[in-house]
């Protein structure tokens, strides 16, 4: 036998007895499970995985504070929180609104650079509050402005890593006379005096309360009820919570008894049955909890992926419930009888046979539900329409008059909505069609879907990257 032939056997036999050395570890190993459990990639996540941090060490939220040039506005109106007033985005401002414009369009008081997002304003005391995103200092910044000539009054600022996940920051802050709260993109809740800008406190819900950071950043808007503070973090132990508006320390806190999770969606108030309470529609099931102590009044299961539009309550212990990606709408009843409350399904709709909304919350208004139909929704994609609370169509903007995902607020007896390009389009309110009054492109960017802001006859719109101040008033103030 040659040289060659014997080195080339015994290469082979090495071989042979590694592939077996391997393929017995290999056995061992799908045997025990492996330690370390794969991360799921999702596109457009920049590489992290849903619900994983990027900071080693707390955040600190006392943050750094800028002081600027603005003065607050000496105007009347505001709109203080994520829906208005009344959570429920009607205005119910006395300044009459314009029904119609010139070629050009309504006057552009200014317009302001932001980060990238979808960030809602508040307005309060003749200032705007937003809170925005500098990506080159990496930080999140609670911004006041003037709403006289949006310039920038003050700035808080805490460093924090948040990359591009179509876009950073989009929710509305809370603010009354003595707090403005804010929830950042990853779960960071701040609390500052809403005329100095001076720090009070912070909560990081990842850190404190175990939530689990949702895709596409938090969705969430603060809700401040009196001297407490609402949230929820739809962590392990607190699905709901209530925390001191002075201090941020915990007044109660609801049990998370089925794991459900933090979506994009806002707890709000309402009142069934003379009970107050706040409900609020998580990943996983919608809860009705009481108002002073946080304990479950009923709760109900939904198989929702991707909640962002808030529940609306129709009266009469209705709530309708939407949400995107296919899964359509939802209206509920809730009963009490001898103090005990319980949730029914009245209908359930997909996207193509109800009302559905993907991003924005519908407004109920005169015994009727109004939103924009989400992209598979079939003939009606991206329509503005109008519902009967049975889940009957009364009327629709029709093929030619589409908005994307834009947002729309009621005022005056007239719709405002917004589509993806920033063009605005008036709309009077109808029981029984559409009726539009004016269209006017007022911002130039893409992506306009920040939810809007009237006070004062004075209109917050954004996109993207800019926030306008538009006068909607019959007369300009």
């Amino acid at each position: 036998m040659s040289q060659l032939v014997r080195r080339n056997i015994a290469a082979g036999t090495t071989f042979l007895a590694s592939c077996a050395l391997a393929a017995c570890v290999l056995s061992i190993w799908l045997a025990q499970g492996p330690s370390i459990a794969p991360a799921l990639r999702v596109p457009g996540t920049d590489g992290s995985p849903p619900g994983a941090r990027n900071e080693d060490k707390p955040v600190d939220l006392h943050g750094v504070f800028q002081q600027f040039t603005g003065t607050p506005a000496i105007l009347t109106g505001a709109w203080p929180c994520f829906r208005g007033v009344g959570f429920d985005n009607i205005a119910n401002d006395s300044v009459p609104l314009a029904e119609s414009w010139g070629d050009s369009g309504p006057h552009i008081l200014w317009k302001v650079e932001l980060g990238e997002g979808y960030a809602g304003p508040a307005i309060f005391g003749g200032r705007v509050y937003l809170i925005d995103y500098d990506e080159k200092a990496k930080m999140d910044a609670i911004r006041c402005f003037s709403l006289a000539d949006g310039l920038e009054i003050w700035r808080h600022s805490y460093a924090v890593v948040v990359k591009k996940n179509h876009g950073m920051s989009r929710t509305v802050p809370a603010v009354n006379d003595k707090y403005l709260v804010t929830i950042g993109p990853r779960c960071h809740v701040v609390c500052l005096d809403p005329v100095t800008g001076a720090f009070r406190w912070g909560i990081d819900l990842q850190r404190e309360y175990g939530t689990e950071e949702p895709l596409w950043y938090t969705g969430q808007c603060p809700l401040i009820d009196g001297q407490q503070v609402i949230l929820a973090p739809g962590g392990p132990d607190a699905l709901i919570m209530a925390v001191d508006a002075e201090t941020g320390k915990p007044v109660w806190k609801t049990p998370n008894p089925h794991g459900w999770k933090m979506s994009h969606a806002s707890v709000m108030p309402m009142t069934i049955a003379g009970k107050k309470m706040y409900v609020y529609a998580a990943v996983g099931g919608v809860s009705g909890v009481v108002a002073e102590s946080g304990a479950i009044l009923w709760q109900l299961p939904w198989n929702a992926k991707v909640v962002a539009p808030s529940p609306v309550s129709l009266g009469d212990g209705r709530i309708f419930l939407t949400a995107g990606y296919g899964e359509g709408s939802m209206m509920i009843r809730i009963k009490e009888e001898n103090g005990t409350f319980a949730a029914e399904v009245v209908f359930k709709h997909g996207p193509k046979d109800g009302l559905a909304c993907e991003q924005q919350t519908p407004i109920y208004h005169d015994g009727l539900l109004y939103g924009i139909m989400p992209k598979d929704a079939g003939a009606l994609r991206a329509q503005f329409a109008c519902y009967n609370p049975d889940g009957t169509l009364a009327w629709s903007s029709g093929q030619s008059n589409r908005f994307g995902l834009g947002p729309f607020l009621l005022a005056d007896g007239k719709f405002y909505v917004l589509d993806d390009d920033g063009t605005l389009t008036v709309l009077r309110s109808s029981r029984t069609g559409y009726e539009p009054l004016a269209r006017a492109r007022v911002l130039d960017g893409h992506d306009a879907w920040g939810p809007i802001a009237l006070a004062g006859g004075r209109m917050l719109l954004r996109d993207a990257t800019h926030m306008v101040c538009i006068a909607a008033g019959k007369k300009e103030l």
